[in-house]
């Protein structure tokens, strides 16, 4: 979950700023220590789930296809950022409760280039790409969205279904095809 500054205030209190855990990938990102509840519309919860930082202009949670149907969210496929007609649903920190009126998406495959990426795979911005993993439970994603930022470490983001179905931790090989 990625949460405004106001937002985590409202779940974890005035004044409230994130606690690094761990850093991310990503130069300047972090898992923080906070956590919190989410309730779906069906009132069926996921406990624990953790806030990332830094905190962003707008808040947004990201599911995989399995939460929202354990929840009830009909989950759009999204580029992360993108709230327009997404459905909303309720988040419960330690000091307060959010409702989110949109931002809630299952996160479209991507990978994070930069330019010197790009001119490698010899992509664009926005371009696709497909991800073939080798091992006992092999599969190959098309559609892998290629994001652009000068300042990225290439890195693919797929969910955890998707993780699951290929069993990634046995992967023997990962290969980005054009």
């Amino acid at each position: 979950m990625h949460v405004t500054p106001s937002d985590l205030e409202i779940l974890f209190g005035s004044g409230t700023k994130l606690t690094k855990m761990k850093d991310l990938y990503q130069k300047g990102e972090f898992a923080s220590e906070q956590l919190v509840t989410v309730v779906g519309p069906r009132q069926r919860i996921i406990p624990n789930v953790r806030i990332l930082g830094p905190t962003r202009n707008y808040s947004q949670l990201e599911l995989s296809y399995t939460d929202g149907v354990y929840l009830g969210v009909d989950l759009p496929l999204r580029t992360s950022g993108d709230h327009k007609d997404t459905p909303g649903i309720t988040v419960l920190g330690p000091k307060g409760a959010v409702n989110l009126s949109q931002g809630v998406v299952r996160a479209e495959r991507h990978v994070h280039m930069s330019t010197e990426d790009m001119a490698y795979y010899n992509v664009k911005d926005g371009d696709y790409m497909k991800l073939n993993i080798e091992g006992p439970c092999g599969a190959t994603f098309d559609r892998i969205k290629v994001r652009y930022h000068p300042k990225v470490v290439l890195e693919v983001h797929i969910d955890t279904d998707e993780g699951n179905a290929c069993d990634l931790e046995t992967a023997t090989k990962m290969e980005l095809l054009r």
